[in-house]
């Protein structure tokens, strides 16, 4: 049976190398975001299809699986990968800011969770993989809204994993530790690999995703080899 990949906060960056990497395996990929405008050259490229969502609104969230689950199958591998990140010292930080980061960050991801767990428990099994970063396990000075949100969904994880994993739920964290290579992004020519290249990390997803379940990863970072940690 075809497998179709959701991932929710796509983009033109990691979203997109694991959009192009799940196509390739042979996967129906589904790729939702608050604009999906910004979607349309790679639905084009790849075949796949866009749905608008902003994932910290709980009935868009049920709606985008239940248009999904209509249009293209049953999600089984669901990847959630925004956030929303703001800078300030503390003291300076607008609590509405604050507030967005921890409902992009973590909330939305409990939304999408556990939208996908209920289909996938009926189901029999599953994937959900949570993109994480640096601040999942660094709290950085002024930037406490993000390292909250990140802690928060790194929390999220851990828990679901516990209670899924006997359920045949493969649940995993991915600390993504380091700066992504972009087209805006580019390492300085005397420091090749400095940066994650996007492909890399989507095939770590795949990989992970590959696991026999008698040796299951909840949790992996990854970083360049000349990172600092």
């Amino acid at each position: 049976m075809p497998t179709t990949a959701l991932i929710v906060g796509a983009g033109s960056g990691l979203s997109a190398s694991l959009a192009r990497l799940f196509k390739a395996e042979g996967m129906t990929v589904a790729l939702a975001a608050r604009q999906i405008e910004k979607l349309s050259t790679l639905c084009q490229e790849i075949g796949a299809v866009s749905f608008a969502c902003d994932a910290s609104v709980p009935t868009q969230v049920e709606q985008l699986f239940t248009d999904v689950e209509s249009r293209l199958g049953l999600p089984t591998v669901v990847v959630y990968n925004p956030s929303f990140r703001v800078s300030a010292p503390l003291i300076e930080l607008d609590p509405s800011d604050v507030e967005k980061a921890l409902n992009v960050t973590a909330y939305g991801g409990f939304l999408v969770a556990q939208a996908a767990a209920k289909r996938m428990l009926n189901h029999g099994g599953g994937a959900i993989f949570f993109t994480g970063a640096s601040a999942s396990v660094k709290g950085y000075a002024k930037s406490a809204p993000f390292a909250m949100g990140k802690f928060a969904l790194r929390g999220l994880a851990q828990s679901i994993a516990r209670e899924l994993a006997p359920k045949n739920i493969h649940v995993a964290h991915f600390i993504i530790d380091g700066t992504i290579r972009s087209s805006e992004r580019q390492e300085p020519t005397n420091r090749p690999d400095s940066m994650l290249d996007p492909d890399a990390i989507a095939q770590t997803y795949l990989n992970i995703l590959r696991q026999p379940r008698s040796a299951w990863t909840w949790e992996i970072e990854l970083r360049p080899w000349v990172e600092n940690f």
